[in-house]
Parts: structure tokens; C-alpha cells; sequence
């Protein structure tokens, strides 16, 4: 590696980590300002458990998502300053042309992107699970936790098994009106249904309350079996019942596709949602690229304002790229969206504009 690269290098690393040093802070205040009311309600909750469960967890959670933003900022600022004090016109007369000029850039971006494309994946989920149980905890309100699920109906694989649930209450693992159903070569071959359903931890097997087995015979004379209480097992959990977004952003990428394909076999329908969290996880980080491009393109010429003006086009273009991205997230959890495309189309976006701006400052 040359000179030039480790000095740019060194300036990319110190700013970048300098502007995510700079914001954490800020948020971390806000947050305490936030919440200080809920933390000291629980007499039970020490300084330590805030720090280690809490903020540890939401730096974590944050560092990753500013990534794009403070390392868009970061390279306006040194690339502006490198401008301002005619290092890159020194650089431009030694004989480095622009592309040379931007490869060390990419280097740190491909290091960056590394580092959060793994950590997206997989440090971050299992960190969100931490946070969201302290969050469940002590900061939201125990009544507006859903505990129970309404009218849910699953298939539970390919054979042909069905069940429906009228309500099922997922702290007391309990529910009522439950029914079973089997079926072979589209046939309705036999019927399990009970007036309560009670799930046992202890074993993984339920317990079926006021019972009636029904038993399809082709002369329509139907079996057809009572009883108070039967043990059984069906191949689903409780957890499964359940469709929040928060399990999605607990679940590592492995455990999330997984998640979705089991979903899908079984009948949900929209998991649209747990998909825009899945293919976040990779458009997040490849931002970097495009990011990187545009901010070095817009800062390595020396302009009338100074690091005053590239910052306010940085902050501008930023503002425009979280909204585009907030936008289609939303847009992508929707029924009937394409949630691949709506969440990889501003990076495609900014990708385009990256192009546009590197080819005229090539020029």
C-alpha cells in the first residue's frame, strides 16, 4: 500500500470514527432525557442493568445505523479539508488522477461495509433481543404489550394439516376454541376440535379441553369421539401464533429466511414486513459505495464557501436518502409491493447519481 493510501485511509478511519463519537453522544442524551422518568419507577433497576442492557445495546443498535450517514459526513469533512489547504491540487500535480484519488476511498468503504454487512446480519439481531426484553421490561407500558392473537389459522406443513385458533393468550399459553383438521388428496379425512387448548412447557404438548374427534367416512356415516380432556401433541409452539415485527428483528438472517419460508408453508400471508427487515440488513451497508463516491465527488474540489457549502449539499442529499429509504420501507411491507425492490431503490438511486458525479468529476 502507498503512501498516499495509508494517509487517506488514516484520515477516512480517525473522521469516520470521530463524526460517529460526535453523534452517539447527542442520541444517547436525548434518549436519558426521554426515559429517565420510566427507570427510576423501578426500584429493582440498578445503573449497571441501564448500561449493560440498555445502552450498550442501543449504541450498538445506532453505531450501525448512522454508519451511512456519519460516513457520508466524515469524508465530506477531511476530503473538503485536503481541498481547502490544496492537498488534492498538489496530489492532481504529482500526476494522481481522480480514479487513484477515489481507490482508497473504496478500500475504506469495502472495509466498512465488511464490518456492517456481518454485523447487520448477525451481532445486531442478537443484540435487539437484549434491548427489546429490557424495553418489555421496564419502559413500555405492560398493558400495551399484545399478549394474545385472534382468529389465526396455519397450516402446519405440506400433509395436509390445518388448525384455527379463536384466541390464544401468549403469557398464559392458553386458548379457546380450538380446532384440527386433516386432509389427504384434498379430502377432509378427520376433525379435532375443543372448547379450550392449553400449551405445556414442560413436555411441548397440549392439552385439549371439552373435546370432539370426527372421523370423515365416505357413506357419511361419520365417527365420532367425546371427552373432557385429551394430552396431544401438533407440530407448532405458541411463538408461532405470532406475528410481530419485533421477532423479525431479533431472529439472526439464518434464523429470519427460515422464518419466512416455515411462514409461507404455513399459510401467512403478507410477511412482507419480516422480508423489508431481511434485505435491509443488506442495503444498509452497500450504501456505503454510492455514498462514499457522491461525497468525495462533491468535496475534492476547492469551492468559494469552503467545507460550509459541501457539508450543506452532504446534509441536504443525506436528508434525502434516509426519507427515500423510510418511505419505501413502509411502502415494502405492504400486501401487494415488491418489498426487494423498494428496499434496494435508493441505493439505486444514489448508485445512479454516484455514476453521474464520478464520471464528471473524472472529466
Amino acid at each position: 500500500m502507498k503512501i498516499l493510501d495509508k494517509y487517506i485511509l488514516s484520515k477516512y478511519f480517525k473522521t469516520f470514527i470521530f463524526t460517529i463519537l460526535l453523534l452517539l453522544p447527542i442520541a444517547i442524551a436525548i434518549d436519558i432525557s426521554e426515559k429517565i422518568h420510566k427507570f427510576i419507577k423501578h426500584e429493582d433497576l440498578t445503573v449497571w442493568t441501564i448500561i449493560k442492557d440498555h445502552y450498550l445495546n442501543f449504541s450498538i443498535y445506532y453505531i450501525n445505523t448512522f454508519m451511512p450517514l456519519a460516513l457520508f459526513i466524515a469524508v465530506i469533512l477531511f476530503t473538503s479539508k485536503m481541498a481547502g489547504n490544496t492537498e488534492i491540487i498538489a496530489m492532481n500535480s504529482g500526476g494522481v488522477s481522480f480514479p487513484r484519488l477515489v481507490r482508497p476511498y473504496m478500500i475504506g468503504a469495502t472495509i466498512i461495509f465488511l464490518f456492517s454487512f456481518y454485523a447487520n446480519h448477525f451481532i445486531v439481531p442478537e443484540s435487539n433481543k437484549i434491548w427489546e426484553k429490557f424495553h418489555r421490561d421496564y419502559i413500555v407500558h405492560r398493558s400495551k404489550i399484545k399478549f394474545q392473537v385472534d382468529n389465526v389459522n396455519l397450516q402446519l406443513n405440506d400433509h395436509g394439516d390445518f388448525i384455527y385458533i379463536k384466541n390464544f393468550n401468549l403469557k398464559t399459553d392458553k386458548g379457546n376454541y380450538f380446532s384440527y383438521e386433516h386432509f389427504k388428496d384434498a379430502k377432509l379425512k378427520y376433525k379435532i376440535m375443543s372448547r379450550r387448548i392449553s400449551y405445556n412447557k414442560k413436555d411441548s404438548t397440549y392439552t385439549l379441553y371439552d373435546y370432539k374427534k370426527r372421523y370423515i367416512q365416505k357413506n357419511s356415516n361419520d365417527i365420532i369421539k367425546k371427552g373432557r380432556k385429551m394430552d396431544t401433541i401438533f407440530d407448532f409452539k405458541p411463538s408461532d401464533l405470532q406475528f410481530v415485527d419485533y421477532l423479525a428483528k431479533e431472529m439472526n438472517s439464518i434464523k429470519l429466511r427460515k422464518h419466512i419460508a416455515k411462514s409461507e408453508k404455513r399459510g401467512i400471508k403478507n410477511l412482507n414486513s419480516y422480508r423489508v427487515e431481511l434485505y435491509k440488513r443488506s442495503s444498509m451497508p452497500t450504501s456505503v459505495f454510492a455514498l462514499t463516491i457522491i461525497a468525495v465527488s462533491l468535496a475534492f474540489r476547492k469551492k468559494r464557501g469552503g467545507m460550509g457549502v459541501n457539508l450543506a449539499i452532504g446534509v441536504a442529499l443525506m436528508f434525502f436518502y434516509v426519507f427515500f429509504m423510510k418511505i419505501f420501507e413502509v411502502f415494502g411491507a405492504s400486501a401487494t409491493a415488491n418489498p426487494l425492490l423498494l428496499v434496494w431503490l435508493p441505493n439505486i438511486i444514489f448508485g445512479i447519481l454516484a455514476i453521474f458525479l464520478y464520471l464528471h468529476a473524472k472529466k
